[in-house]
């Protein structure tokens, strides 16, 4: 797993409980998986479809920094699908896994659009002369 964000957690990300926010992590997990869909897609009209069970194992607290990790599970025809992991980046303890995040590329008319890929591309080999 490619661990590509890291998040300081500062006050305004805390619960009543003084941990992290469950929600504002879920945020999080969001932008950066559609981010990664976007650029593996080359389309910037992807979409958040669905996420599989989300299982938090551990909480963060104020101060620590936290890594958002991603990989590809699947390329569908119009669809890629994600796992993700969330761990402390200081004592690399996991957070929270999610299993599947499936993201779709849509037209500009919001329907399902079929992309073509079908593996991991890096964006420095597409630059390539």
């Amino acid at each position: 797993m490619r661990f590509h964000t890291r998040k300081w957690i500062k006050p305004e990300d805390l619960n009543p409980n003084s941990t992290l926010f469950g929600g504002r992590l879920l945020e999080w997990i969001d932008e950066e998986a559609a981010l990664y869909a976007i650029i593996q897609l080359e389309n910037s009209r992807t979409v958040t479809k669905f996420m599989s069970e989300i299982n938090f194992r551990s909480s963060a607290n104020k101060g620590d920094i936290i890594e958002i990790g991603l990989e590809v599970v699947k390329f569908g025809k119009t669809s890629l699908t994600l796992a993700c992991e969330v761990r402390n980046k200081m004592t690399r303890e996991t957070i929270i896994t999610i299993d599947r995040i499936i993201m779709v590329s849509l037209d500009e008319h919001g329907t399902p659009k079929p992309h073509g890929k079908t593996q991991l591309e890096f964006v420095k080999d597409r630059l390539k002369d």
